[in-house]
């Protein structure tokens, strides 16, 4: 079903409309051949963005940390909105690469002539995790191999991608990374737990991507008058938390009832999660 759910979709690749199935990249596209392209995601609730502006932002950010032109933010925007209402979505996702763009030969310094930037553009149905959000989820722990600049939102995933799998043939939903003994983020996530009664999630720094979900989480956590400590958390801590939670575009805030086969709490959504959820929902 998703596969005829793709064919009828209309895209936006650099600067045309196009079907899905006609849209394609060049061949020696860097963000094919190097992974030298950024990305972002945001969610859609009843036909409008959410949060679009802080996405844009990061996505420019990305860009100048990897010494690319400035994306046409304002372009990017409005062709977003208009693939939601050409696709006539209502919850959806936005998905936006932007890459240094092709040249020939391939070579791993920039290359030397002009290069265009290729931009795709490409919104899709999506359906949330209800279970998930009422139940609860599974999670693992591994091993942070990833490099240095996980603040940049760059198409290099492939640590990312074996640590999804690894949390798939275990049964669980996510991945959580382990650096120098500390729990930061998920695969494709932000973590954060209750430890002796404070709200804790690994501070924003270059080993974490700073979430725009995690921003909203923890600004309505406050808001609530939950203690916030931007901290490390310990994996020797994680069996002493009494609740936890993974915060992204399209987790929203979804409960950890179980980590590395440990039940966390009562093993059923905390009291935390759930009032951050409710409230996260009735912002959007």
């Amino acid at each position: 079903m998703g596969r005829l759910v793709r064919l009828s979709l209309t895209v936006y690749l650099n600067g045309r409309l196009v079907p899905y199935e006609e849209a394609v990249i060049p061949v020696e596209d860097r963000s094919f051949l190097l992974a030298d392209g950024i990305y972002e995601v945001a969610r859609v609730y009843k036909g409008k963005p959410f949060g679009m502006e802080a996405h844009l932002k990061r996505l420019a950010r990305s860009a100048r940390e990897l010494r690319m032109p400035e994306p046409n933010l304002p372009e990017i925007e409005r062709v977003s909105r208009e693939l939601i209402t050409i696709n006539n979505l209502s919850e959806a996702t936005i998905y936006i690469q932007v890459s240094r763009g092709a040249y020939n030969p391939r070579t791993h310094a920039f290359p030397a002539g002009e290069v265009k930037p290729f931009v795709v553009v490409i919104a899709r149905p999506f359906s949330p995790n209800v279970s998930g959000h009422q139940n609860g989820v599974k999670a693992v722990t591994t091993p942070d191999q990833r490099w240095a600049r996980c603040d940049i939102k760059s198409v290099a995933l492939l640590p990312n991608v074996l640590a999804k799998q690894k949390a798939a043939e275990a049964g669980a939903y996510e991945a959580i990374f382990v650096r120098d003994g500390y729990a930061i983020e998920g695969s494709s996530s932000n973590f954060m737990a209750v430890l002796d009664g404070e709200i804790r999630t690994y501070p924003t720094c270059n080993y974490i991507l700073g979430g725009i979900t995690r921003d909203v989480v923890l600004d309505l956590a406050r808001k609530l008058g939950y203690p916030v400590r931007e901290e490390g958390i310990p994996v020797d801590a994680l069996p002493r938390c009494t609740e936890m939670w993974v915060t992204s575009t399209t987790s929203e805030i979804m409960p950890i009832v179980e980590i590395d086969g440990h039940v966390v709490g009562d093993g059923r959504p905390g009291p935390i999660a759930s009032a951050l959820l409710e409230a996260f929902m009735k912002l959007v």
